[in-house]
């Protein structure tokens, strides 16, 4: 056998590993492609019918249409936008000085910061939820939005690391051209962390656009408030019962601007998580 059939064999066989591992990841998603693309009845057919005998695509239309989907679009995606900015400003903002300047107690606030990521968010539920209250700001987004300008654990750890990549000859460069810490931050750094700032906004993206548990717990009595998470998740509760074809058509196109988003910025999220295996934990 030559050099270059081995080669041959071996990417075959790499693609067919690849294939095989990919099946159970992909399967739950066409499985739910197909079941919004059946008639209700179909769904719990015996044996399970993957392929639909007739395609029922109207089932998309009226999925939406079970929900206020317009609404509920614009206000997740406000609430999503401006909690990517929040969390943007507050990580970036937090890991340069975790990963540039010098001060007391620098090494305790990291390890903390760290530390905080082992606490299960279920634990702080109640206190938080009784302080919002107290505050008056239940029924209204604040709950959502303003945690994220006080930063997330990950994502400043993650700004931390990818920081210490970067040679400090820049900053005295720049600061020998009379450039304070702020305009270090905006005009040299944060041009810079390109990767970086594209992982933490996908992040805070996907966060804030699948949080169901927020929304239910301070906006459930608002519906013009609602998300599209709160709004498809409700087609289960449905007194008659849930038409699982048209829930599944929902659910595809709540799910389809996250998907968006991570296609067309795939290779800066890449480069912004491999940032994490070039620096190490200092």
């Amino acid at each position: 056998m030559g050099k270059k059939q081995r080669q041959k064999m071996n990417v075959t066989a790499r693609y067919v590993l690849i294939l095989v591992f990919c099946i159970p990841m992909l399967f739950p998603l066409l499985w739910m492609l197909t079941t919004a693309l059946k008639d209700n009845a179909a769904v719990f057919k015996v044996p399970p019918q993957f392929i639909p005998s007739k395609f029922h695509w109207e089932n998309f239309t009226d999925g939406l249409a079970k929900i206020k989907f317009g609404r509920e679009f614009l206000n997740s995606l406000f609430i999503s936008v401006i909690v990517s900015i929040g969390q943007i400003c507050s990580c970036m903002s937090v890991g340069y000085a975790l990963a540039r300047l010098k001060f007391k107690g620098k090494k305790l606030w990291f390890y903390l910061i760290v530390g905080s990521m082992m606490i299960p968010g279920m634990v702080t539920v109640m206190p938080v939820f009784r302080l919002w209250a107290s505050l008056g700001a239940y029924g209204t987004w604040w709950p959502m939005i303003i945690p994220s300008f006080l930063g997330a654990p990950f994502q400043t750890f993650l700004a931390r690391q990818f920081m210490t990549t970067i040679p400090k000859s820049y900053d005295d460069a720049a600061r020998i051209d009379g450039a304070n810490r702020l305009q270090i931050l905006t005009r040299i750094i944060a041009p810079m962390s390109k990767p970086l700032i594209t992982v933490i906004a996908i992040q805070s993206f996907q966060g804030a656009w699948n949080d169901y548990l927020t929304p239910l717990l301070y906006i459930i009595s608002k519906p013009e408030k609602w998300t599209l998470a709160l709004g498809v998740g409700r087609m289960t509760s449905s007194t008659y019962g849930t038409q699982w074809n048209l829930f599944m058509a929902a659910d595809i196109m709540y799910m389809l601007p996250i998907l968006i988003i991570f296609f067309i910025c795939q290779n800066y999220f890449m480069e912004g998580l491999g940032s994490m295996n070039n620096s190490g934990v200092k």
